[in-house]
């Protein structure tokens, strides 16, 4: 089944929209997710829809055991270059059964959940998430946007220029979701994605991690970790441990 993460994740444009992601900021969270975890250098780390694997290469490279699996063969064809003995990447659909771990650790970051049509799909994902967790002392971490800050300051048109090709930005919120519309133009080709992610509360959230047995030990409004706050808060960080 065709959907809109599957073919959007693995275009050449989506990479190129999401070009300047910041690996500093991304290696800033990493650094203060471990300390505050304390997580011992012979942990299993997973990274749970990876991309291209930025996250999954700095941890390696503070010496963890890491794997990271992604949707796209595209980011996944990627990452393999950076492969060594301690970091293996492969593709996987984070609604189906994990084929390797169990794992000490298993982080879904930058948003990268919520994408389902359905609860059903959410549910199954997390619980899939616990099944990959080696026992009731493993964490599992959540990264998600701040819904209720995304939604306040919702950019509702945009245009970006990059390498010649002009993407056309709309945004909405329509029945529980945030969608952005991306049309451009290519060599006279024209094209629309469409990326559509739930706006999960941490309330949402509570209720999710409890049908799956799963108890949010403690959440986080940033990568410096400081607290949650509604209004003003970038991030909605989840700690999660089986109950």
């Amino acid at each position: 089944m065709s959907t809109w993460f599957a073919t959007w994740f693995d275009s050449s444009y989506y990479h190129l929209l999401y070009q300047h992601r910041d690996d500093s900021e991304a290696q800033f969270f990493m650094d203060n997710l471990v300390q505050y975890l304390k997580v011992p250098k012979q942990a299993k780390i997973l990274d749970l829809a990876c991309g291209k694997g930025r996250h999954s290469i700095y941890l390696a490279n503070k010496g963890f055991d890491v794997v990271g699996v992604d949707l796209s063969p595209e980011s996944i064809e990627h990452a393999r270059q950076f492969e060594h003995d301690h970091l293996h990447f492969d593709t996987h659909d984070m609604r189906m059964p994990l084929r390797v771990g169990p794992f000490d650790y298993i982080f879904n970051l930058f948003t990268s959940f919520g994408y389902f049509p359905t609860e059903a799909e959410h549910l199954q994902t997390l619980q899939e998430m616990k099944q990959g967790l080696k026992s009731k002392d493993s964490t599992l971490v959540i990264d998600f946007f701040n819904a209720h800050k995304v939604i306040q300051q919702l950019v509702l048109t945009e245009e970006k220029t990059l390498s010649g090709i002009t993407f056309k930005i709309n945004r909405r919120v329509e029945n529980g979701y945030i969608l952005k519309d991306i049309r451009f133009e290519d060599q006279g080709q024209k094209f629309h994605f469409q990326e559509k992610v739930r706006a999960f509360t941490l309330a949402d959230f509570q209720g999710l991690l409890e049908q799956v047995g799963l108890k949010l030990q403690a959440h986080f409004g940033g990568f410096d970790l400081s607290t949650y706050d509604p209004t003003s808060s970038n991030r909605l960080i989840l700690i999660a441990k089986p109950c």
